[in-house]
């Protein structure tokens, strides 16, 4: 990466996307449900946690390496799935390059602009990512393309309310990128010669297309259509989700686990991790930031299955502080989408070298040698900070 493209923090790397991004697509990216109470909640909290650092004992190396279903990664980050990363032409298949490249995992979304065969080609530390959408026979498709691609596990992601209003106004998404698109998008677009440029290199427009929901060697259908079909499809069920698991049959993560009760059902029907999420405040707007919700999932549950923390990262100490509250890793989402918008798969190596020194560093102050070695003791942690959902009051 030349080095006026080099970025130094993940607030950067957003400035970037902002600038180089035309203003609806740049809007998607940080978009969340009604008011943004979640999505502001799951960044500012982490910065009521402080530290509680040794100044003698530092040691010279720290080993950040971890393990997640299964799969060994060189730091405790790994990729969220996203949909239809068309901020950038190669979307996700650079995501999935740039993962390889630091040592960690992916997770690809059902709502992928890629097909699974070329990201998993990629990086083949990958868990494909799915809703409860269409019913049992569709989703069993979807599953069996994922097994035959060699996805390594399988996330069902269920925190999802289909709220629509934001205050600040909603991205607005075109149905398919046709002519009467384009030119309507123009006077945006002509504005960000760059991202403009990039697309045109490939003489293609951005895919609204999703084909992990359609055949493999398809085009797939459109977007909104899946989301439409999504939204009228019945919630699930433990049942379902139970049955899901046993029809994928390996490393199964459930995400978007928010209470205790929700966690210890999840620990009942056989997942091997569950990841505390609120979709990243894009759910039902007033829940709390992840990270509050954390320790009392991990003291209930972490001794049975992997807990992983998803919201609000966007720093290596905000790692650290995620595991030094009990989760194994953590998983990121817009903070790559920045990477990806600003400088592509590099810009995507870039965010997550900084996720990497922050943790180093924090480690080193703490006088760590492992992100394993982490307690809650070496976080301050104010009165009033921790949420404990779905635990029966004490009488």
């Amino acid at each position: 990466m030349a080095r006026d493209a080099w970025f130094e923090t993940v607030t950067i790397a957003q400035q970037r996307a902002k600038k180089r991004l035309p203003k609806s697509v740049y809007s998607s990216l940080i978009s969340a449900s009604e008011k943004g109470v979640t999505v502001t909640d799951n960044v500012e909290s982490f910065s009521e946690l402080g530290f509680a650092p040794h100044v003698i004992g530092a040691l010279e190396k720290r080993d950040l390496a971890t393990t997640v279903m299964g799969q060994d990664i060189a730091l405790p980050v790994l990729i969220s799935p996203t949909g239809v990363q068309a901020v950038h032409p190669d979307g996700e298949v650079a995501v999935a390059r740039a993962a390889a490249a630091r040592g960690t995992a992916m997770g690809l979304s059902s709502f992928a602009s890629k097909p699974i065969e070329d990201v998993i080609a990629a990086n083949d530390k990958l868990f494909f990512q799915v809703y409860w959408l269409g019913g049992r026979d569709a989703i069993a498709q979807r599953v069996q393309r994922a097994k035959d691609a060699g996805a390594v596990g399988l996330i069902v992601t269920t925190d999802w309310s289909f709220s629509h209003g934001r205050d600040w106004g909603s991205p607005k998404i075109p149905e398919q990128m046709d002519l009467k698109t384009m030119l309507r998008m123009a006077p945006e677009v002509l504005t960000k010669p760059r991202w403009l440029w990039s697309f045109g290199k490939t003489v293609s427009p951005p895919n609204l297309r999703v084909p992990n929901q359609g055949p493999k060697g398809e085009l797939g259908p459109p977007f909104f259509g899946v989301y439409g079909e999504w939204m009228g499809t019945s919630p699930p069920t433990w049942e379902d989700m139970a049955w899901l698991r046993e029809l994928w049959g390996g490393p199964f993560m459930m995400k978007g686990i928010i209470r205790v009760d929700d966690a210890k059902r999840a620990v009942d029907i056989g997942v091997s991790a569950i990841s505390v999420s609120n979709h990243g405040g894009n759910n039902l707007d007033g829940t709390p930031a992840a990270i509050r919700a954390l320790p009392a999932i991990a003291d209930a549950v972490g001794s049975d299955v992997e807990v992983l923390l998803d919201g609000g990262i966007r720093r290596g100490s905000d790692v650290v502080k995620a595991i030094a509250l009990g989760a194994r890793a953590v998983m990121i989402g817009r903070a790559y989408l920045w990477g990806l918008a600003a400088e592509g798969q590099s810009g995507v190596e870039n965010v997550l070298d900084i996720l990497r020194s922050g943790i180093d560093s924090a480690l080193m102050g703490l006088g760590k040698a492992s992100t394993r070695d982490l307690a809650p003791d070496d976080i301050l942690i104010p009165d009033g900070f921790t949420r404990a959902l779905g635990v029966p009051p004490v009488s």
